[in-house]
């Protein structure tokens, strides 16, 4: 029923009800690196997830430093442990890998929160969702990016063996930016961290319609996401045709953490565990993850199995994280915050990197501004992020879904609750 056909007095109960939820503290968001960005299970905040995003987003920043300055030849790493060096700045890719799994437990998450059972996904709604929480912001970086390449401004034009800044639109928007540098080489920085993006979104594409399909027989949607996740480390490992591009941008080497992601969600609410049993399961994640990240085991890398482990480290971090009571330490506060506005720091942060890198060199390369470059990037990066988010993709995010909740549910009955609101 159409609110124009309500008695006056309840439209004005409408309007109040619309307004105070617009007024709420937090509107639980949507988005990956589109995840959720309130880390949020059953209206508990999870702070573990928020730290975990910021490890992730960590990693692919200190990796992102770290390649200008190996393109530079710029022999920093020499005087630091190869240990170190290899461990810590080389993991950008472990870094995506586990923003894929926290998105995939998030988004099954919310929706189950949602709709109460996979099988009842709006699909019409959850794209509405997916739109508003990732097409403004992607929108608005493809216009700066698209400025910058036709005013030909130095590490953002476009290389036209790779087609061009129509072919690289194109790809962007269609979710193939990964096929398309798998086919012609690299883009710029700032295009290329788009890949990721291609990968999640293709799922997600997918994954209310496989709701609507399996979602009532859950041994059936538990069986699907177990195909992706049984595929991931052969697309790593067998199916890239020797493309070391397509071995780490394929759609499928992803989609096995998302897929995990997603299990781990459906599975969260049958689980009864002793408080020993948390600690163990948080103990183990810990483990494979700090293993995989510090550990080349080339016996894992040729079989595809070393992502897939980062992933299942990641979950069962977040299952102890949800089972149990575990809070942020003060000095890990600013990872947490970090992590928080991870996605508008991850399509970001490359001109930030660009930015700062151009200093470097400007000042002339010097050894001991190594240092000052990374924590400079890591705080200002953030910073953008977190600016983003505040004054651009939140607001735009919480009127949009706004606007076509109100579109969508007026001529079913009475206006339901918009979305969640949650406190904290």
């Amino acid at each position: 029923m159409s609110t124009a056909r309500l008695p006056a007095a309840r439209q004005r109960r409408h309007f109040q009800l619309m307004t105070r939820r617009v007024k709420s503290p937090k509107v639980e968001k949507q988005g990956p690196l589109g995840t959720t960005d309130s880390a949020v299970h059953q209206g508990r905040r999870l702070e573990g997830v928020d730290l975990l995003r910021g490890i992730a987003i960590l990693l692919v920043l200190l990796n992102h430093v770290n390649m200008r300055l190996v393109l530079a030849h710029i022999p920093y790493g020499n005087a630091l442990p190869p240990l170190i060096l290899s461990r810590l700045i080389w993991n950008g890719q472990r870094g995506v890998q586990m923003f894929f799994a926290i998105s995939g437990f998030l988004i099954t998450s919310i929706s189950l929160n949602r709709w109460g059972n996979l099988s009842h996904v709006h699909i019409r709604e959850f794209y509405r969702l997916r739109v508003a929480r990732i097409a403004p912001l992607l929108l608005l970086v493809l216009l700066v990016l698209s400025v910058l390449d036709l005013a030909h401004v130095t590490n953002y034009v476009i290389p036209s063996t790779t087609g061009g800044l129509r072919a690289a639109l194109i790809a962007a928007l269609t979710f193939q930016l990964n096929v398309l540098e798998a086919r012609h080489g690299y883009l710029p920085g700032s295009w290329d961290v788009l890949w990721s993006l291609s990968v999640e979104e293709t799922f997600y594409c997918f994954f209310p319609l496989i709701c609507w399909a399996f979602g009532a027989r859950k041994r059936l949607f538990v069986a699907v996401m177990l195909v992706f996740v049984a595929f991931g480390p052969l697309a790593r490992a067998v199916l890239t045709s020797g493309d070391p591009i397509w071995h780490e941008y394929s759609y499928l080497a992803g989609m096995d953490a998302i897929a995990l992601g997603c299990l781990t969600a459906l599975a969260l609410p049958h689980l009864r565990l002793r408080r020993h049993q948390i600690w163990l399961t948080g103990l183990l994640g810990t483990a494979l993850l700090s293993a995989t990240l510090g550990l080349r085991l080339r016996v894992l890398a040729h079989t595809g199995l070393d992502m897939s482990i980062v992933a299942i480290g990641t979950c069962l971090i977040i299952m102890a994280n949800h089972l149990g009571t575990w809070r942020s330490p003060a000095a890990l506060r600013p990872l947490v915050s970090l992590g928080r506005r991870s996605y508008e720091t991850y399509l970001t942060h490359m001109f930030v990197v660009f930015t700062f890198f151009g200093i470097f060199l400007r000042l002339g390369k010097p050894a001991y501004a190594v240092p000052l470059l990374f924590i400079a990037v890591i705080i200002v990066a953030g910073f953008l992020g977190t600016l983003t988010a505040r004054l651009y993709s939140e607001p735009l995010n919480a009127l949009l879904r706004i606007q076509w909740s109100v579109d969508h549910r007026s001529n079913d009955g009475p206006p339901p609750v918009v979305e969640r609101v949650v406190n904290g």
